[in-house]
Protein backbone atom coordinates (compact mmCIF):
# COMPACT_ATOMS: atom_id res chain seq x y z
CA UNK A 1 0.00 0.00 0.00
CA UNK A 2 1.43 3.45 -0.83
CA UNK A 3 -1.33 5.19 0.82
CA UNK A 4 -1.43 4.39 4.07
CA UNK A 5 -2.27 5.64 7.75
CA UNK A 6 -0.72 4.25 10.88
CA UNK A 7 -1.63 4.84 14.23
CA UNK A 8 1.01 4.02 16.98
CA UNK A 9 0.85 4.28 20.71
CA UNK A 10 4.34 5.13 23.17
CA UNK A 11 3.41 2.37 25.93
CA UNK A 12 2.66 3.34 29.79
CA UNK A 13 2.61 6.97 28.47
CA UNK A 14 -0.51 9.30 27.38
CA UNK A 15 0.99 9.46 23.89
CA UNK A 16 -0.71 8.79 20.25
CA UNK A 17 0.44 9.52 17.27
CA UNK A 18 0.33 8.60 13.59
CA UNK A 19 1.95 8.57 10.27
CA UNK A 20 0.85 9.02 6.83
CA UNK A 21 1.63 8.54 3.33
CA UNK A 22 0.07 9.68 0.01
CA UNK A 23 1.32 8.82 -3.30
CA UNK A 24 -1.24 7.33 -5.63
CA UNK A 25 -4.03 9.31 -4.27
CA UNK A 26 -1.76 12.44 -4.56
CA UNK A 27 -0.53 11.66 -8.07
CA UNK A 28 -4.74 11.18 -9.36
CA UNK A 29 -5.74 14.53 -7.86
CA UNK A 30 -2.55 16.38 -9.15
CA UNK A 31 -3.37 15.19 -12.29
CA UNK A 32 -6.80 17.07 -12.41
CA UNK A 33 -5.12 20.11 -13.01
CA UNK A 34 -1.85 21.75 -13.95
CA UNK A 35 -0.95 23.18 -10.44
CA UNK A 36 2.67 24.95 -9.93
CA UNK A 37 5.08 23.26 -7.75
CA UNK A 38 4.45 25.17 -5.04
CA UNK A 39 0.77 24.30 -4.81
CA UNK A 40 1.45 20.79 -6.05
CA UNK A 41 3.43 21.18 -2.35
CA UNK A 42 0.76 22.83 -0.38
CA UNK A 43 -2.14 20.43 -1.65
CA UNK A 44 0.46 17.65 -0.59
CA UNK A 45 0.87 19.50 2.65
CA UNK A 46 -3.00 19.72 3.12
CA UNK A 47 -3.86 16.01 2.27
CA UNK A 48 -1.56 14.42 4.91
CA UNK A 49 -3.22 17.23 7.52
CA UNK A 50 -6.31 16.24 7.42
CA UNK A 51 -6.04 12.57 6.92
CA UNK A 52 -4.07 12.69 9.94
CA UNK A 53 -6.44 15.35 12.12
CA UNK A 54 -9.31 12.74 10.72
CA UNK A 55 -7.75 10.28 13.05
CA UNK A 56 -8.07 12.00 16.15
CA UNK A 57 -12.24 12.11 15.78
CA UNK A 58 -14.33 9.76 16.68
CA UNK A 59 -16.92 10.35 14.75
CA UNK A 60 -18.33 9.08 11.43
CA UNK A 61 -18.11 11.68 8.89
CA UNK A 62 -15.27 14.32 6.94
CA UNK A 63 -12.56 17.09 8.38
CA UNK A 64 -11.57 19.51 6.25
CA UNK A 65 -8.91 21.97 5.48
CA UNK A 66 -10.00 25.17 3.66
CA UNK A 67 -7.43 28.22 2.83
CA UNK A 68 -9.02 31.48 1.78
CA UNK A 69 -7.18 34.85 0.93
CA UNK A 70 -7.43 37.61 -1.21
CA UNK A 71 -4.93 38.27 -4.51
CA UNK A 72 -3.43 35.77 -6.80
CA UNK A 73 -4.54 32.72 -4.25
CA UNK A 74 -7.87 32.79 -4.16
CA UNK A 75 -9.04 29.30 -2.09
CA UNK A 76 -7.02 25.74 -1.21
CA UNK A 77 -9.53 23.16 -0.03
CA UNK A 78 -8.24 19.03 1.41
CA UNK A 79 -10.55 16.58 2.86
CA UNK A 80 -10.39 13.30 4.38
CA UNK A 81 -13.65 11.25 5.80
CA UNK A 82 -13.51 8.37 8.03
CA UNK A 83 -13.30 5.85 5.86
CA UNK A 84 -9.65 7.30 4.11
CA UNK A 85 -11.17 9.27 1.44
CA UNK A 86 -9.02 12.00 0.58
CA UNK A 87 -9.89 14.74 -2.39
CA UNK A 88 -8.10 18.26 -2.76
CA UNK A 89 -8.48 20.98 -4.93
CA UNK A 90 -7.27 24.58 -5.56
CA UNK A 91 -8.04 27.75 -7.33
CA UNK A 92 -5.43 30.39 -8.21
CA UNK A 93 -4.09 32.79 -10.59
CA UNK A 94 -0.78 32.58 -12.30
CA UNK A 95 2.44 34.17 -9.92
CA UNK A 96 5.85 33.74 -10.38
CA UNK A 97 6.04 32.62 -6.31
CA UNK A 98 4.30 29.82 -7.50
CA UNK A 99 6.85 28.49 -9.03
CA UNK A 100 9.30 27.96 -6.29
CA UNK A 101 8.82 24.68 -4.92
CA UNK A 102 10.07 24.19 -1.39
CA UNK A 103 7.32 23.95 0.97
CA UNK A 104 3.95 25.19 2.16
CA UNK A 105 5.87 28.60 3.36
CA UNK A 106 6.48 29.45 -0.10
CA UNK A 107 2.44 29.78 -0.48
CA UNK A 108 2.08 31.25 2.81
CA UNK A 109 4.14 34.04 2.73
CA UNK A 110 2.66 35.46 -0.23
CA UNK A 111 -0.69 35.16 0.78
CA UNK A 112 -3.14 38.22 1.29
CA UNK A 113 -5.38 38.44 4.13
CA UNK A 114 -5.31 34.25 4.71
CA UNK A 115 -7.94 32.60 6.85
CA UNK A 116 -7.53 28.95 7.39
CA UNK A 117 -10.99 27.33 7.81
CA UNK A 118 -11.29 23.26 9.93
CA UNK A 119 -14.56 22.00 9.38
CA UNK A 120 -16.19 18.96 10.97
CA UNK A 121 -18.86 17.39 9.42
CA UNK A 122 -20.35 14.25 11.49
CA UNK A 123 -22.48 12.18 9.54
CA UNK A 124 -25.32 12.88 12.13
CA UNK A 125 -25.13 15.90 14.49
CA UNK A 126 -23.79 19.51 14.19
CA UNK A 127 -20.73 21.16 12.13
CA UNK A 128 -18.07 22.82 13.23
CA UNK A 129 -16.20 25.10 12.16
CA UNK A 130 -12.71 26.91 13.21
CA UNK A 131 -10.80 29.31 12.13
CA UNK A 132 -7.19 28.95 12.89
CA UNK A 133 -4.48 31.85 12.18
CA UNK A 134 -2.24 31.80 9.37
CA UNK A 135 0.43 33.49 11.03
CA UNK A 136 2.96 30.83 10.87
CA UNK A 137 6.03 30.24 8.34
CA UNK A 138 4.11 26.58 7.60
CA UNK A 139 1.07 24.96 7.93
CA UNK A 140 2.40 22.36 10.48
CA UNK A 141 3.40 25.44 12.85
CA UNK A 142 -0.45 27.07 12.32
CA UNK A 143 -1.69 23.41 13.06
CA UNK A 144 0.31 23.08 16.15
CA UNK A 145 -0.46 26.56 17.49
CA UNK A 146 -4.21 25.91 16.89
CA UNK A 147 -4.06 22.14 19.36
CA UNK A 148 -1.86 24.27 21.65
CA UNK A 149 -4.24 27.28 22.13
CA UNK A 150 -7.29 26.30 20.82
CA UNK A 151 -7.85 22.50 21.73
CA UNK A 152 -5.22 22.62 24.61
CA UNK A 153 -3.89 19.45 23.31
CA UNK A 154 -0.39 19.52 23.11
CA UNK A 155 0.08 18.14 19.95
CA UNK A 156 3.82 18.64 17.33
CA UNK A 157 2.97 17.66 13.52
CA UNK A 158 5.35 17.51 10.35
CA UNK A 159 4.37 17.24 7.23
CA UNK A 160 6.36 17.33 3.83
CA UNK A 161 5.34 16.73 0.02
CA UNK A 162 6.92 16.88 -3.32
CA UNK A 163 4.47 16.83 -6.77
CA UNK A 164 5.29 12.99 -6.26
CA UNK A 165 4.56 11.84 -2.95
CA UNK A 166 3.65 13.44 0.78
CA UNK A 167 3.24 12.44 4.23
CA UNK A 168 2.56 13.48 7.96
CA UNK A 169 3.34 12.62 11.49
CA UNK A 170 1.72 14.08 14.49
CA UNK A 171 1.96 12.86 17.68
CA UNK A 172 -0.42 14.44 21.05
CA UNK A 173 -0.35 13.98 24.63
CA UNK A 174 -3.47 13.08 25.37
CA UNK A 175 -5.72 14.49 29.17
CA UNK A 176 -5.53 11.64 31.56
CA UNK A 177 -8.22 10.99 34.11
CA UNK A 178 -8.07 11.11 38.07
CA UNK A 179 -7.24 7.14 37.75
CA UNK A 180 -4.50 8.07 35.33
CA UNK A 181 -2.84 10.63 37.25
CA UNK A 182 -2.58 8.72 39.88
CA UNK A 183 -0.21 6.35 38.03
CA UNK A 184 3.42 6.95 37.77
CA UNK A 185 4.28 8.14 34.07
CA UNK A 186 7.58 9.44 32.90
CA UNK A 187 7.40 12.85 33.50
CA UNK A 188 9.98 13.63 30.85
CA UNK A 189 8.31 11.55 27.79
CA UNK A 190 6.80 14.44 25.88
CA UNK A 191 9.81 17.13 26.06
CA UNK A 192 11.73 13.67 24.73
CA UNK A 193 9.50 12.84 21.96
CA UNK A 194 8.82 16.67 20.87
CA UNK A 195 12.45 16.69 20.28
CA UNK A 196 12.90 13.24 18.62
CA UNK A 197 10.09 14.18 16.49
CA UNK A 198 11.90 17.39 15.38
CA UNK A 199 14.65 15.70 13.71
CA UNK A 200 12.44 14.09 11.03
CA UNK A 201 13.93 14.77 7.87
CA UNK A 202 11.32 16.10 5.25
CA UNK A 203 12.63 13.26 2.88
CA UNK A 204 12.79 10.54 5.53
CA UNK A 205 8.83 11.50 5.93
CA UNK A 206 8.08 11.01 2.54
CA UNK A 207 10.09 7.95 1.09
CA UNK A 208 10.56 5.69 4.12
CA UNK A 209 8.38 3.33 5.53
CA UNK A 210 6.37 4.18 8.09
CA UNK A 211 7.48 1.68 10.87
CA UNK A 212 11.39 2.59 9.55
CA UNK A 213 10.38 6.75 10.52
CA UNK A 214 8.80 5.03 14.11
CA UNK A 215 12.21 2.66 14.86
CA UNK A 216 14.33 6.09 13.93
CA UNK A 217 12.26 8.50 16.14
CA UNK A 218 11.45 6.26 18.95
CA UNK A 219 13.74 3.12 18.98
CA UNK A 220 13.87 3.75 22.81
CA UNK A 221 10.68 3.77 23.28
CA UNK A 222 7.80 0.81 23.63
CA UNK A 223 5.76 1.38 20.79
CA UNK A 224 2.85 -0.39 19.94
CA UNK A 225 1.20 -0.22 16.41
CA UNK A 226 -2.46 -1.38 15.41
CA UNK A 227 -3.03 -2.42 11.96
CA UNK A 228 -2.78 0.03 9.26
CA UNK A 229 -5.40 1.83 7.67
CA UNK A 230 -5.31 1.97 3.67
CA UNK A 231 -6.41 6.32 2.57
CA UNK A 232 -6.86 6.54 -1.68
CA UNK A 233 -8.59 9.21 -3.59
CA UNK A 234 -12.55 9.26 -3.78
CA UNK A 235 -15.16 11.94 -5.23
CA UNK A 236 -18.39 12.05 -3.66
CA UNK A 237 -19.66 13.58 -6.50
CA UNK A 238 -22.38 12.05 -8.69
CA UNK A 239 -25.67 13.22 -10.96
CA UNK A 240 -28.17 12.88 -8.03
CA UNK A 241 -25.74 16.05 -6.66
CA UNK A 242 -25.74 17.60 -9.27
CA UNK A 243 -29.37 17.00 -9.67
CA UNK A 244 -29.79 18.51 -6.62
CA UNK A 245 -28.05 21.42 -7.63
CA UNK A 246 -30.65 22.11 -10.24
CA UNK A 247 -33.67 22.10 -8.09
CA UNK A 248 -31.72 24.56 -6.01
CA UNK A 249 -31.30 27.40 -8.50
CA UNK A 250 -35.38 26.75 -9.83
CA UNK A 251 -37.03 25.60 -12.25
CA UNK A 252 -36.61 29.30 -14.06
CA UNK A 253 -33.20 29.28 -14.05
CA UNK A 254 -32.67 26.09 -15.39
CA UNK A 255 -34.94 27.44 -18.13
CA UNK A 256 -32.67 30.14 -18.53
CA UNK A 257 -29.65 27.51 -18.86
CA UNK A 258 -31.60 25.59 -21.54
CA UNK A 259 -31.86 28.36 -23.61
CA UNK A 260 -27.96 28.84 -23.63
CA UNK A 261 -26.62 25.26 -23.47
CA UNK A 262 -29.06 21.99 -24.17
CA UNK A 263 -28.01 19.32 -22.75
CA UNK A 264 -27.03 21.14 -19.49
CA UNK A 265 -23.43 19.92 -18.94
CA UNK A 266 -21.97 19.75 -15.88
CA UNK A 267 -18.37 19.37 -14.70
CA UNK A 268 -16.91 17.82 -11.25
CA UNK A 269 -14.19 20.17 -10.46
CA UNK A 270 -12.33 17.36 -8.04
CA UNK A 271 -11.92 14.78 -10.45
CA UNK A 272 -13.12 16.02 -14.00
CA UNK A 273 -16.39 13.54 -14.23
CA UNK A 274 -19.14 15.19 -16.44
CA UNK A 275 -22.52 14.91 -16.05
CA UNK A 276 -25.29 15.78 -18.62
CA UNK A 277 -28.93 16.96 -18.12
CA UNK A 278 -31.21 16.98 -21.57
CA UNK A 279 -34.07 19.69 -21.23
CA UNK A 280 -36.01 16.44 -20.57
CA UNK A 281 -34.55 15.12 -17.52
CA UNK A 282 -34.12 18.90 -15.98
CA UNK A 283 -37.26 20.20 -16.46
CA UNK A 284 -38.60 16.67 -15.06
CA UNK A 285 -36.74 17.58 -11.93
CA UNK A 286 -39.68 19.89 -11.31
CA UNK A 287 -42.65 17.77 -12.28
CA UNK A 288 -42.46 19.44 -15.65
CA UNK A 289 -42.07 18.47 -19.49
CA UNK A 290 -41.70 19.91 -22.72
CA UNK A 291 -43.96 21.69 -24.24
Amino acid sequence: MTDLRQRFYIENCPVRGEVVHLQHSLHTILAQRDYAPAIQILLGEMLSATALLASTLKIQGRISLQIQAQGTFKWAMAECTHKGEVRALANYQDDPHFNQAEDSSTVLSNLVDPVLFINIEPEHGERYQGIIALDQPTLAACLMQYYDLSAQIPTRIVLASTAEQAGGLLIQLLPRNNEEEEQWIDEDVWPRLTMLTQTLKAEELTTLPAQEILYRLYNEEEVRLPDVEQLYFACTCSKERCATALLQIGVEGVRETLEVQNPIHMDCQFCNTQYHFSAEEALGLFGEHLS
